[in-house]
C-alpha cells in the first residue's frame, strides 16, 4: 500500500494559516510554523484586549465626568451619587457626551445631583 503524505490537506492548512497571517513581519507571514506561533499571540491578545477595551472606555468617560463636574466646582463621587438619589438613570458614556456636546444640560443636571446630595445628607 503506498505511503500517503496528505498532499492536499497539508497545503490546504498552510495556506489557511499564511492566509490568518498575512501581513505579519518577516518570517511570520512565510513559515507555516512561525505563523502559527504569532497568530495564537495574536489571538490571546485579541482576547485579552477586547475586555481592556471596555475598561479604558469607562476610565475615560469617568474622566470626562470629572472634569466637567470640577468646571463646575463639584465632584464626581457627589454628582454621582446625587444623580442616583435623584432616580437620573442616565450611564456614564451619556453623561460624558452630555458634557462635552451640551454643556447646559449638564448645568441643569449638576445642580439637579447637588441638590439631591444636599438634602439627603441634611
Amino acid at each position: 500500500m503506498p505511503r500517503v503524505r496528505k498532499g492536499a490537506a497539508r497545503t490546504k492548512a498552510r495556506r489557511r494559516v499564511l492566509r490568518k497571517a498575512r501581513g505579519y513581519f518577516g518570517t511570520k507571514s512565510r513559515h507555516k510554523q512561525q505563523a502559527k506561533v504569532a497568530l495564537m499571540r495574536a489571538g490571546r491578545f485579541a482576547f485579552r484586549d477586547r475586555r481592556a477595551r471596555k475598561r479604558d472606555y469607562r476610565r475615560l468617560w469617568i474622566t470626562r465626568i470629572t472634569a466637567g463636574c470640577r468646571m463646575r466646582g463639584t465632584r464626581y463621587s457627589v454628582f454621582m451619587n446625587g444623580l442616583q438619589r435623584a432616580g437620573i438613570l442616565l450611564n456614564r458614556k451619556m453623561l460624558s457626551q452630555i458634557a462635552i456636546e451640551d454643556p447646559s444640560t449638564f448645568d441643569a443636571l449638576v445642580e439637579t445631583a447637588n441638590a439631591n446630595a444636599a438634602a439627603n445628607a441634611a
